[in-house]
Order: structure tokens, then C-alpha cells, then sequence
């Protein structure tokens, strides 16, 4: 089950857990409010799973790809990792399989205060459209995740601030719409 709690502060290293003291845990439904969609899944057998396949059917992700981030498998892996911790925003659904590994996807709710999600393997993310986010790995220094997509990729991060984009406006109206 994936576990997700408020940050803390800290401008140290950003693949450190980042707990509040105490822990200020959040719930799936709390995720769920804030339009982010968790599944957890059997990634020993993703090539070959049929609850997987549902979900690629259902959700219309036609198009899928596997990514290694470790500095021995991804190139210019040192300003990769600086990209995908910028606070940013993507147009469409930023989906995520973890098949391998582990890392946190941070996440801004109402309030604008962080949230840390740890994700590990067999874990399945969907971050709406509009939401703040940024990515990390952990401690470990590895993750294999498979992205995908409806239709074609579209790999463009807008860094915060990212406002006047359409995307971010129909998000915080689904945020007024759940308060």
C-alpha cells in the first residue's frame, strides 16, 4: 500500500523521507480529493497482466515506454534528476508504473504544502492535469517505472509559475468543486 505524509522544510537532500515530526500522514482519500488516482499492481507479471491490460483499455493509454533512472542506465542523468525535481505542471495525466525501485513524487495540495508520496515497485500513480509536482528518487538511487500515455507523448514540464495555463485553471476548479 503506498504510504504519503507532509514534508518538512529540510533543503537537505531531497532523496531523504522529509517527515514532519511527528508524522502528519495523508490517506488515499485525502489523495483521491486532491485528484490523484493510486492503484497497486502485480509488476513481476506486467508484460503478461490482464489487470493491467483493463486498465490500458479502460483509460485509453495507448502508448507506454519503461524508463531506468540510475546514473549507470539514464543519460545526463545528474541534469535529468535536477529536471524532474522542478516544481512543474504537464497538460495531460502524468501516469506511472513503478516495475523496479523506488522514489517519491511530491505533490502540492490546496493549501500549496507538500505532500511526499513513496512509490515502489508494483505501484501505479495517475497525477491530474494542473497539479504541482516533482519527482525524486530515494535513498536507493533506482527506480524502472513504465509512463503512459493517451495517444501521443507529450514530455513538456511548465515550471511553477504555471497559472494561466488551461489545464491549471480546470484543476483548481476541481479542487473548489471538492472543498
Amino acid at each position: 500500500m503506498v504510504e504519503a505524509w507532509y514534508m518538512d522544510e529540510s533543503q537537505e537532500d531531497q532523496r531523504a523521507p522529509h517527515r514532519l515530526r511527528p508524522n502528519h500522514a495523508v490517506s488515499l482519500e485525502q489523495l483521491r480529493r486532491l485528484g490523484v488516482r493510486y492503484r497497486k499492481l502485480d509488476a513481476d507479471n506486467y508484460e503478461a497482466d490482464p489487470c493491467l491490460k483493463e486498465i490500458r483499455r479502460a483509460e485509453n493509454y495507448s502508448w507506454m515506454d519503461i524508463i531506468t533512472i540510475h546514473k549507470d542506465k539514464l543519460p545526463n542523468y545528474e541534469e535529468k534528476i535536477k529536471t524532474f525535481y522542478e516544481e512543474h505542471l504537464h497538460l495531460d495525466d502524468e501516469i506511472r508504473y513503478i516495475l523496479d525501485g523506488s522514489g517519491y513524487f511530491d505533490i502540492r495540495d490546496e493549501d500549496d504544502k507538500w505532500i511526499r508520496i513513496f512509490m515502489e515497485k508494483g505501484d501505479m500513480i495517475t497525477l491530474p492535469a494542473g497539479i504541482y509536482h516533482r519527482f525524486t528518487l530515494d535513498e536507493n538511487n533506482y527506480v524502472k517505472a513504465m509512463r503512459l500515455f493517451v495517444g501521443e507523448p507529450v514530455w513538456t514540464p511548465y515550471n511553477r509559475p504555471a497559472d494561466d495555463f488551461p489545464a491549471r485553471k480546470q484543476y483548481m476548479e476541481f479542487l473548489a468543486e471538492q472543498a
